[in-house]
């Protein structure tokens, strides 16, 4: 047990560094994962990880706690939340009061602790482990999923009776990815992380092109001859591009694969991972001939989502790009003078009629089986993370597209002109969301996933995009690599 805590533990680390590397940013140099920073970029606080170290026969990570407070009825239930973003905090506080307004008779107080991403997560993972120390509740993040649940219902309490009032209305392809081995729902997400793609508008539209052209594009073809049409409009200066193409991250691989109805895996923890799927395939050689044709540059610093990212944008180097929506804080927060010039729309396909997005980046929170009232702590975090009240809260607060369908329709709520996310853009985000409801897939996170966001990131789409490696050549390499890890 302790040599296999151990791996757990070395595990945590590496998917630090690897998301760090491969799938997150932020304007303060590099978050955790996407949706570590996605989260912690809508209050412009990053949650960035440390750099991981590993662990010494299981010895935790540094644990100092960047905040800690403490609300709620000093008289009720005394609860502990821990979260690697501050802005999580910041919101599960504010759905405490709302908590004990609706619930005079199971009323709580709770001390939320921010630590660092990486202190967050194997902090926890010590805990669970020891069967003592853990918090009632606490934010996992994507990456750290496989590890957490590893024990399953000895270390976590499942949500699936106190998510029940909601589940109806709750996008059940982002309920999956926080789902276990058992089938028993462990943890509630923040947002759907619905892919779509951006485009300036303001810029397109000096160079002749149309919002009624963008909205004619369907096929990944489509939208690669807009971009031709766009950069020839312009004279094709030297350092301006239709996209850019990331090294540093999957998203591109994510959306391929979602379109095809393919995963990794399989989407099971148990399969040998494939990295010589066809969608992959397709999309890397595209990409390959986009960088080769310049209709697109490798993206500064690996992706758009690193201050050279913004800068880029800002910069009107490159102007279309697929996202997941919670890049919108992006825009709020680093981009604050590009207001009124971007537009929203689905992404392409390879072929109509394929699904035409995937959720990306993610946070399962959890109520461990060591909580002090397991199903107060579920009923609590339920409803402040999938009732309307919550997600109502997470959108004004965070900007992230919610999981609770109901109200992507409710038009007060998706057409509110004071919220500053649909002021920004030139279309109302849930008019797309709505637009794309049923043809959101999903890629799994399972135990292997780090190791082919490694090879993927540190090799894989070097060689393919700045090396000029051939697609298959590359692939069957990273297919060895990670053959010989499982």
């Amino acid at each position: 047990m302790k040599k296999k805590f151990l791996a757990v533990i070395l595990s945590a680390a590496m998917v630090a560094s690897v998301v760090a590397g491969c799938g997150g940013g932020a304007a303060d140099g590099g978050a955790a994962s996407n949706d570590a920073a996605a989260d912690s970029s809508a209050a412009a606080d990053d949650g960035a990880a440390d750099d991981a170290a590993a662990a010494d026969d299981g010895a935790a990570a540094e644990e100092e706690a960047q905040a800690v407070t403490t609300v709620g009825d000093p008289n009720g239930t005394h609860l502990e939340c821990w979260s690697f973003v501050e802005a999580h905090n910041t919101f599960y506080a504010k759905m405490v009061d709302k908590w004990n307004e609706a619930n005079p008779d199971r009323t709580i107080e709770i001390t939320f602790t921010t630590y660092p991403y990486e202190s967050n997560h194997t902090k926890l993972l010590t805990s669970l482990q020891a069967g003592t120390g853990a918090p009632d509740i606490c934010d996992v993040e994507m990456g750290q999923v496989p590890n957490v649940y590893e024990g399953l219902d000895t270390w976590l309490y499942p949500l699936d009776d106190a998510m029940a009032p909601y589940a109806a209305d709750m996008l059940t392809s982002r309920l999956d990815a926080y789902k276990g081995s058992d089938g028993k729902q462990y943890g509630a997400p923040f947002h759907v992380g619905a892919t779509v793609q951006y485009y300036n508008m303001a810029v397109l539209e000096e160079a002749g092109i149309t919002q009624e052209d963008v909205d004619a594009v369907v096929t990944w073809d489509d939208w690669a001859a807009l971009g031709e049409r766009y950069l020839d409009a312009i004279g094709r200066p030297e350092g301006k591009y239709w996209t850019s193409v990331d090294t540093g991250g999957v998203d591109w691989q994510w959306i391929a694969m979602a379109e095809y109805g393919e995963d990794w895996t399989g989407g099971s923890a148990d399969a040998a991972a494939n990295v010589q799927l066809e969608s992959v395939k397709k999309m890397l050689t595209m990409e390959q001939e986009w960088v080769n044709s310049g209709l697109a540059e490798v993206s500064p610093d690996g992706h758009v989502d690193l201050e050279a990212g913004f800068q880029n944008i800002l910069d009107h180097n490159i102007v279309s790009f697929p996202k997941a929506m919670w890049y919108m804080s992006r825009f709020i927060n680093y981009m604050p003078e590009e207001k009124g010039n971007w537009y929203i729309a689905k992404c392409p396909v390879f072929e109509e009629g394929q699904d035409c997005s995937v959720g990306i980046g993610g946070t399962g929170t959890v109520v461990t089986a060591q909580s002090v009232d397991p199903a107060l702590a579920a009923d609590f975090l339920c409803y402040a993370k999938m009732s309307p009240e919550g997600e109502t809260m997470i959108w004004e607060d965070l900007g992230f597209d919610v999981c609770n369908t109901s109200l992507w329709s409710d038009d007060a709520f998706a057409h509110d002109e004071s919220n500053q996310y649909n002021t920004f853009f030139r279309n109302y985000p849930y008019d797309v969301l709505n637009s794309i409801k049923d043809q959101i897939g999903t890629v799994m996170t399972v135990p292997i996933s780090p190791t082919i966001n490694e090879q993927m990131c540190n090799v894989t789409l070097n060689d393919i995009l700045e090396n000029g490696v051939s697609v298959d050549e590359a692939l069957q390499t990273a297919q060895d690599v990670i053959s010989l890890e499982q």
